[in-house]
């Protein structure tokens, strides 16, 4: 009886309500406290999230025939009359943004895109405050560069654990989007462990609806508690605005590449002499997995490898690397490339159905690699590696030696050598053994397959 007097009091409560509204008269609610807000949250983070203007000089050159002696004395141009060709220099101005990871010292994360070429970088807090920024390490594989300024009474972002983050999470991006100014949207995580988009080295996005747009690379992906999940870095815009498919470096890839730079002004990647694939619907049958076991298939282990010593075989299906699973060829990749030398990994590995704990130390990349001249005497000054995608990549070439004369170049992919194809650097070794005078490579450079005659 008592719930139903209740029930009547408040249904004549909203008619009074309702009655007094369309009477024109002021309503009296009651007091149910502030409403729910990211201001609270936002008003502290905020003055950790920067506005990057970088400035470089172009010049305007002068006609490519000036550049010819001959041509000059032909037409009789003295060398002091070329100014007078070459039209003056251009400054030119770009935007991005960025965020403070560390207030007493000054440093601040952004995209290396952002700051790529730059002679000049400027950061501009929301304050007000502008400062001249000094570039203190660059990781192009990653597309994280790390600024630092010399200023007082900064704020910065805590960094999450991003292994943490899951589809349907609530983020919030902050950034600088077509220099407008500080701009703050809001969405949730599409999904995670994005790969495959050719963007950068080392991928394993997390995808976002949260309105990301030009401008906004190098600015921050928070949680609601306003703890740095990611680096916004690209879109996926057809039309050249945002269509809500953004994508982040998650934090702990940022965060093994900031230590790294701030500890050596470089980062250096190891390794483990590993070659994976995805493993597909058909693989999965032919291995008898079940229950959905997920993981990647070793296709390569480098002979002299950590991974070789350790007792990893081809055929062996990792499924987690320190307890992490490992779902694709890409996630493997940005596992290891999180990983300091001289760390030790436990691989957690299927081997004909059967479960194996392998512990293995991450090298050096330079301790995979081998040099050109201890392949073949005209191949001396480039260093070369397993390709993890098959075949054999030129991972340096020094300047001016017999490899760089002959027209390697790094990143080259040499998929066969005097018409043998090349699976690994031991069959390179032997396509090579026989003809001391000249080596037949064909390459892949730029996407774009060709033949090489060394000699």
């Amino acid at each position: 009886m008592a719930k139903q007097l209740t029930a009547i009091i408040m249904l004549l409560s909203c008619l009074i309500c309702s009655q007094t509204a369309s009477a024109g008269l002021p309503v009296s609610l009651p007091d149910q406290g502030p409403l729910p807000s990211l201001a609270p949250m936002l008003e502290k983070i905020n003055p950790a999230v920067v506005n990057i203007a970088t400035y470089s000089t172009q010049v305007n050159r002068y006609n490519p025939l000036l550049n010819d002696p001959f041509f000059r004395r032909f037409f009789n141009f003295p060398d002091a009359q070329l100014k007078q060709y070459q039209q003056p220099e251009r400054q030119q101005q770009s935007a991005g943004s960025g965020v403070i990871v560390n207030a007493s010292e000054g440093v601040v994360i952004t995209n290396y895109h952002v700051i790529k070429g730059a002679d000049e970088v400027q950061v501009s807090l929301i304050d007000g405050r502008s400062f001249a920024a000094e570039i203190i390490g660059t990781d192009p594989e990653l597309d994280i560069a790390m600024l630092k300024i010399e200023a007082e009474h900064l704020s910065e972002v805590s960094i999450a654990d991003s292994s943490a983050v899951r589809v349907g999470d609530f983020v919030v991006a902050i950034g600088n989007p077509f220099g407008l100014g500080q701009t703050v949207t809001t969405g949730i995580v599409s999904a995670i462990g994005r790969s495959g988009l050719g963007i950068e080295g080392y991928e394993n996005f997390i995808q976002t609806d949260a309105s990301i747009n030009p401008g906004n690379s190098g600015g921050a992906l928070v949680n609601l508690r306003g703890e740095l999940v990611g680096i916004n870095t690209a879109i996926i815009a057809p039309a050249g605005g945002n269509v809500g498919i953004g994508f982040a470096i998650p934090a702990n890839m940022v965060n093994a590449s900031m230590r790294q730079l701030l500890a050596y002004g470089e980062v250096k990647r190891g390794d483990i002499g590993l070659a994976v694939q995805d493993i597909t619907p058909q693989l999965s049958e032919a291995f008898n997995l079940k229950n959905g076991q997920q993981g990647v298939l070793i296709t390569q282990v480098d002979e002299h490898s950590p991974a070789a010593a350790a007792g990893v075989k081809p055929g062996d299906i990792i499924t987690r690397i320190n307890g992490t699973k490992t779902g694709s060829s890409a996630h493997f990749r940005s596992q290891i490339s999180m990983s300091a030398i001289g760390d030790m990994l436990r691989l957690d590995i299927l081997r004909q159905n059967k479960t194996l704990e392998i512990g293995v130390k991450v090298v050096a990349r330079e301790d995979l690699s081998y040099s050109g001249k201890s392949l073949h005497p005209l191949l001396e000054g480039a260093q070369f590696e397993n390709n993890p995608e098959g075949g054999v990549v030129v991972s340096a070439v020094k300047p001016n030696s017999p490899a760089a004369y002959n027209g390697l170049r790094p990143d080259d992919i040499l998929v066969s050598a005097n018409r043998i194809a090349l699976h690994d650097i031991e069959t390179l070794r032997r396509a090579v053994s026989h003809d001391r005078s000249s080596v037949l490579l064909k390459i892949i450079r730029d996407n774009v397959s060709l033949f090489l005659v060394i000699r």
